[in-house]
């Protein structure tokens, strides 16, 4: 989803229904935050890619 819509901010609700769908609800807020960090430690250097835009969610920044 960050690739597919590179360096626009993504709100953190729209995120968390992309990947866990209408159950979102039900999934705690600090989910989306421990897997955005264990997503940028598999990425490796491509994981300095992926910003925190505090208050609204995520960008893929390609600077």
């Amino acid at each position: 989803m960050l690739l597919e819509n590179q360096n626009i901010n993504l709100l953190r609700e729209r995120i968390l229904d992309y990947v866990w769908g209408y159950d979102f609800y039900e999934v705690n807020d600090n989910t989306l935050t421990v897997t955005i960090k264990r997503l940028r430690s598999k990425l490796g250097d491509y994981g300095n890619h992926i910003k925190t835009i505090r208050g609204i969610g995520y960008r893929w920044d390609n600077e």
